[in-house]
């Protein structure tokens, strides 16, 4: 019986091959939410360089290893693809048809495939072929020139916009409409181009819009949502922490500057000529006390205004610990599945996925004997064209963050 949990996607099935960055982690987001999810993991592993125990966009995943250069490895490869649903991919353009995996040929496999394509520049274009990471995604989007203040270079949001949000969870999405269209009277499966400079495009369409109606100036730092308005932003405190101020609703914005002790010592906020000298008083009363006064100070209200916490500060906030937002499974801690359904809700089921781990049962469970072939003895040996220390410039990945 198919590897699933009580997910929506419960029953489908996934075939990843092994990248880094945004494919895998839009095919956990997919696994997460019930889908059966085989990752395909060559010899030497994939690039991440970390410990592929501690890897948790490999949770609820299965793993076999295969040899993509070799015929026995392609064939193996086949055999899943002709069982699947959807099949993952973030190589380069170009690359998965040259290993004899690409859409012509799986789809020849199996007409109802949905053949996902993870890349930074998308599969046509004059940069399509060229290496890249999400910062220049970003950069070349209009994303990153709006981040940061107007005094200071753009800031750099790790690589949540441009891996993540403007390519994998765009992957998910292009995946699951084709889905839902190969499953109905047409029955014929596609290939969907999620490209992460389309995705970071498509997040900026409000701003846009607000662009276009005289509501936005095309600098950063000046405006409603980027840090030009005094009433959102973040302050520093007295012990070096930061407050995070979101108080754009004009009641909002009067229950703040009422627990912040200001509300007879401030000019008018919509008087914009007047934001330097408001944003100035506002920083000095919070330097007058530290993180943890302020969060007591606003704590139940309406101001509007949280904490700036880290990474490992964050699962024991009051809220997220009451909600579950954060989970502890196998010794680490890490977010639990989102969203959250009803009726079918997403689970962590497996920690991460060895690579090659579990062979035989997926062997067993997709009705795929070739997997039981002998695996690969060790790393493949590197292609002519590969640079000193490095992978094939074909097949190095163009998504990683």
């Amino acid at each position: 019986m198919t590897e699933s949990g009580n997910g929506p996607l419960s029953g489908v099935r996934v075939v990843e091959l092994a990248g880094i960055g945004p494919g895998p982690f839009a095919a956990m987001l997919l696994a997460d939410l019930g889908a059966d999810v085989v990752r395909v993991d060559r010899p030497g592993g994939a690039g991440l360089g970390i410990d592929p125990a501690y890897d948790v966009t490999n949770r609820n995943k299965r793993s076999v290893l295969v040899d993509l250069k070799t015929p026995e490895g392609v064939a193996q490869v086949r055999e899943l693809v002709a069982r699947a649903d959807v099949l993952v991919e973030g190589y380069r353009p170009g690359v998965a048809e040259r290993l004899g995996v690409g859409p012509e040929e799986c789809l020849a496999i199996n007409p109802r495939l949905v053949y996902g394509r993870m890349t930074g520049w998308g599969q046509q274009g004059p940069l399509a072929d060229t290496a890249g990471h999400d910062i220049g995604y970003i950069a070349i989007t209009g994303a990153l020139g709006m981040i940061g203040s107007p005094d200071g270079p753009p800031a750099i949001p790790a690589n949540l916009v441009g891996d993540y949000a403007g390519g994998s969870l765009y992957l998910v999405i292009g995946i699951l409409a084709a889905l839902q269209h190969a499953r109905g009277e047409d029955g014929r499966g596609q290939v969907v181009d999620a490209a992460i400079v389309d995705g970071t495009a498509h997040l900026t369409a409000m701003i846009h819009g607000m662009l276009a109606a005289g509501g936005w100036q095309d600098r950063r730092g000046s405006n409603l949502l980027d840090g030009g308005a005094p009433f959102y932003g973040t302050y520093e405190t007295a012990d070096g922490g930061h407050m995070a101020v979101g108080a754009l609703e004009k009641r909002f914005y009067g229950e703040f500057i009422r627990l912040l002790g200001l509300a007879q010592e401030v000019p008018d906020r919509d008087d914009v000529a007047a934001w330097t000298e408001l944003r100035a008083a506002i920083a000095a009363r919070f330097r007058t006390r530290t993180r943890e006064e302020w969060t007591a100070v606003f704590q139940g209200s309406d101001a509007c205004v949280a904490p700036v916490l880290s990474l490992r500060e964050a699962p024991q906030h009051p809220h997220l610990a009451a909600r579950g937002t954060f989970v502890e499974h196998g010794g680490i801690t890490q977010p639990a599945p989102a969203p959250r359904f009803s009726r079918t809700p997403g689970a962590l089921r497996r920690p991460p996925a060895r690579p090659g781990a579990d062979t035989a049962e997926i062997a067993r469970d997709w009705q795929a004997p070739g997997l039981l072939a002998a695996p690969p003895a060790g790393p493949s040996d590197a292609p002519s064209d590969a640079p000193p220390g490095g992978r094939s410039r074909a097949e190095q990945k163009d998504t990683a963050g």
